[in-house]
């Protein structure tokens, strides 16, 4: 960061910080600060170039590409294409091959871990088959996808064969952070190469933001742009407090309103894959919860919304066996305050696979804590795994079993009726036939669908109409397919 001058206000304010005397400048609470020069070279060459220098090597740029194969065979129009306009921008990935076929990404990723793990946004390399990691002092590694979690929007993917000299970052702590607080962007925005934005912390617990499941944003005016994304936000010790991931722009650029996911929730997905597994998993409640309206929080005798109430409870669930009933207001979650149902999945998503928390809730007049033990949703059948490859309206959907770890993964109710859509083929007849993934096939031709092998038996016939309903976020709909 290039040293310059600052407004006075801005040298009076550091000024207080490093030299306590400057302090008797306040005559009382109210009085305005009197103005004086700065006092001291120090003063003057105030800079975060120290904080830069620590935290920099730790930030790489993330290289994503999927290349797929094409037929040798040309259409006119693909000749016409790759003779004017190359193949694809040249048609090669980095390293391609006539015959290929790339999309490309770019984005941010910070070090966490020597052995060469890197933490980055899930829509950075979302759909990618190659991943290239380059470092700040220029070298390029290839790397390799480790986990990726797109309830979070993060993935981790290690670099292959790393020759030494990699620096992780150190996490900071994301919960101590308050408005105010000096932060720094630190990433590869619209690839023009590494860049340090400076700015504050402008907001905590943002949750409408909308680019993950959970959200729990920090808010920063430090600017972020496209590249940005996976990339770093840190505190003034150079520790990683947050990954950034989106911002509030209606141009593209930065307006000043920049989101990171915060570092406990990072380090909760590394811890993952630092232990082996490709997927994370969350502990599992058993309850829907929902927003407390004005009026509900008048109806309770509270003075604003706050809290999350409890709409419903499966049987056997870790809810249920809490003591927990409907309608009761759930508060904290280890003592940790919860506003709406964003904070509160939050909160619970960190506590882990193991052991138990605590719920401050409200039941009628009264306060009381509940314990809830902690782990992941069960299995409780076969989920039967049916990909479909006859003609019919399912023709490349794949199908499950329902149970309480299918409905965890692809985010549905449950219990509900109906076998889960858990996958779809791009451009497959189920794409083009409007199957979603989550959705939960009720009947077909009006006979009820329990189990994956009623769909089998059913799409073995060759029948002229299909009558299809879908459970979808609760609603069922009903749409008529030709044979």
């Amino acid at each position: 960061m290039a040293r310059s001058f600052r407004p006075l206000a801005s040298l009076l304010t550091a000024a207080l910080m490093i030299a306590p005397a400057s302090a008797q400048i306040m005559k009382s609470p109210d009085a305005a600060p009197e103005k004086a020069a700065p006092q001291s070279k120090a003063q003057v060459q105030l800079s975060f170039a120290p904080v830069v220098k620590r935290a920099a090597p730790s930030v790489v740029n993330v290289y994503g590409s999927h290349v797929e194969a094409r037929g040798q065979s040309r259409s006119a129009m693909d000749e016409f294409m790759r003779r004017f306009f190359g193949e694809n921008g040249g048609g090669r990935g980095r390293g391609g091959a006539p015959g290929e076929r790339a999309q490309k990404s770019l984005g941010s990723g910070v070090i966490v871990d020597e052995s060469g793990l890197v933490i980055t946004n899930n829509h950075v390399i979302e759909n990618m088959n190659e991943v290239r990691i380059a470092l700040a002092d220029r070298r390029e590694f290839e790397a390799t996808i480790v986990l990726r979690d797109p309830r979070t929007d993060l993935a981790v993917v290690k670099i292959k064969n790393p020759t030494g000299g990699l620096i992780p970052m150190a996490f900071g702590d994301s919960e101590a952070l308050e408005v105010g607080d000096f932060v720094m962007a630190i990433g590869n925005p619209f690839g023009v190469g590494q860049t340090v934005t400076q700015g504050i912390v402008s907001a905590l617990a943002r949750t409408q933001v909308g680019s993950s499941d959970y959200q729990f944003f920090i808010q920063t005016d430090a600017a972020i742009n496209p590249g940005n994304s996976g990339g770093a936000l840190v505190d003034l010790q150079g520790r990683l407090v947050g990954i950034n991931t989106a911002i509030y722009s209606q141009s593209g650029g930065s307006h000043g309103i920049g989101f990171a996911i915060p570092a406990s929730m990072v380090r909760a997905v590394v811890e993952t894959a630092k232990g082996g597994a490709t997927a994370v998993r969350r502990p599992w409640l058993g309850a829907r919860v929902q927003n407390v309206t004005p009026d509900i929080a008048e109806s309770m005798g509270l003075d604003h919304p706050t809290g999350v109430l409890v709409a419903s409870l499966q049987a056997k669930s870790p809810a249920e066996e809490a003591g927990l009933k409907r309608g009761d207001l759930i508060l904290t979650v280890d003592g940790k305050a919860v506003d709406d149902p964003e904070a509160f999945g939050y909160r619970f998503a960190l506590k882990g696979l193991s052991g138990q928390t605590q719920f401050g809730i409200l039941r009628g007049t009264g306060r009381s804590t509940v314990t809830v033990k902690l782990g992941p949703a069960p299995e409780t059948r076969p989920r039967d795994t049916l990909k479909v490859r006859t003609r019919s309206p399912f023709l490349g959907a794949t199908l499950v079993n329902t149970s309480p770890a299918v409905a965890e993964e692809l985010q549905a109710d449950f219990p509900a009726e109906g076998v889960a859509v858990s996958g779809v083929d791009e451009g497959s007849v189920a794409a083009r036939a409007g199957l979603q993934k989550g959705d939960m096939i009720v009947a077909i031709n009006g006979m009820p669908i329990a189990t994956t092998k009623d769909l089998e038996r059913i799409t073995r016939n060759s029948l002229n109409m299909w009558e299809v309903s879908i459970n979808r976020g609760g609603e069922v709909l009903t749409s008529v397919f030709g044979g």
